[in-house]
Parts: structure tokens; sequence; C-alpha cells
């Protein structure tokens, strides 16, 4: 690979999605009648606090989302998936978004999602952008049944535990960051600013306040995907 090559990379949730993909998750069980409502819902959007404000513990967080996986059978989870794509995820796809990832697509970038979310989750909204790569927090299962055990397995990515995994992606290939033209990493959240300051072209996409001050002040180029 020369370098006439870009690396683009994308977060998810309210990045390319009008949404969070993990919370709209939970909401979604919790309107199938498979989790308690009062306190599902008040745990979700305690830890979405915590994630906006930068406070979130990763391992808590996971501790708590994960346990759902682990209580059906993988078939019966992605039949529910297969749903939930349909009533809440494509809504939060915008034609905006969609033509951004298919630019990069066709310009022959090296692609991938890179989210805190676990795979589960979005490797099907992956697929859904026709993003070949997806660089997720990857929930433990069993080999020989599919079922998930509740716990995530090895480095969640997030915050900086997203520059480990990105680094062994492309080490796994024979790159590093300098075999690209480009690198790019588009982002909604302050919580991605130690990759954002990895790439050479950080791109802050309808970004929260801190990340906004960060990218008018570091003259990082912000775009709206809405």
């Amino acid at each position: 690979m020369t370098k006439t090559i870009d690396l683009v990379l994308f977060d998810l949730d309210n990045t390319l999605l009008t949404g969070d993909s993990d919370f709209e998750w939970a909401q979604f069980l919790i309107g199938k009648g498979l989790l308690d409502r009062e306190l599902q819902e008040a745990k979700n959007l305690e830890f979405y606090r915590q994630y906006q404000e930068g406070t979130l513990d990763i391992h808590a967080f996971l501790d708590f989302q994960l346990q759902p996986l682990a209580r059906h059978p993988r078939t019966e989870l992605d039949a529910w998936h297969a749903e939930f794509m349909s009533v809440r995820i494509r809504p939060m796809i915008g034609a905006a978004a969609r033509e951004l990832v298919q630019r990069h697509l066709n310009a022959g970038a090296l692609t991938a999602i890179v989210t805190a979310t676990n795979s589960f989750v979005t490797g099907p909204i992956a697929s859904e952008f026709g993003i070949p790569h997806l660089i997720a927090t990857v929930p433990a299962q069993d080999t020989v049944n599919g079922r998930y055990s509740g716990k995530p397995r090895g480095l969640p990515a997030f915050r900086e535990g997203k520059i480990a995994r990105v680094e062994a992606w492309l080490e796994s290939m024979g790159l590093w960051w300098g075999s690209f033209a480009h690198s790019y990493f588009y982002s909604d959240s302050h919580n991605d600013l130690p990759l954002m300051k990895l790439v050479s072209d950080p791109v802050a996409v309808d970004p929260d306040a801190t990340l906004r001050a960060h990218a008018l002040e570091m003259a990082w180029t912000i775009i709206s995907l809405r």
C-alpha cells in the first residue's frame, strides 16, 4: 500500500447516526418488555450523562450494558436486532452521512468505524453503511454456542483504548499512521480527543461544546451531518 491511499475512521453514535445506538438498543429492549423500564432507563440515562461529561467508568458501564446479551440465546438476539435496525437505526441514518461514507469508499480509502459500543449492536450498522472494518468493544461469547457471557473481551474501544485498538488493527496489516496520504477521524465527542489528536485530518461532526471549542482553537474542520 502506498501513501496515495487515505485512512478514514468514523465514530458512530451521534456522528454517523443522529443518536446513540447503545442507548437505543436498551430502549428497544425496554419497549419489548425484556428489561425493567424504571431501573434500566434510570441507569441508561445516568451512564449517558457521565459519557457526555467525560466521567464514564467504561468497565462499570459494560458490566451493566452487556448483561442483557447474556440472558438470551444468540438466535433470539439476532432476530431482535433485525427489527431494531428497521425501527430504530435506519431512521437515524441521514443522506449526508451515507454520502460522506460513500465518497471515501469510492476514493479507495481504508475505512473503519471505531466505536465504544459493542460489536453485536454495531456490526450490522457498519454493514448498512457498507463500511468493511469495525473496531468496537467486543462482548465475550461461548465459542461453541455463541452465547454471550455479559463481559467484554479484551480492551474496550473507548478513549485511549480506541488508539490501541486502531494501532493493533493497522499492525495486523503491516501498516502504521505514516502509511497513508491522509488520516481522518470523524467524531462528535470530546471523549475522542485522544484519537483525533493523532490523525492528520480530525473532523468534528455536530460536536459537543467541549469538542467544538477545541476544534475552533486548533482550526479543525467542523461539519454537520444533520
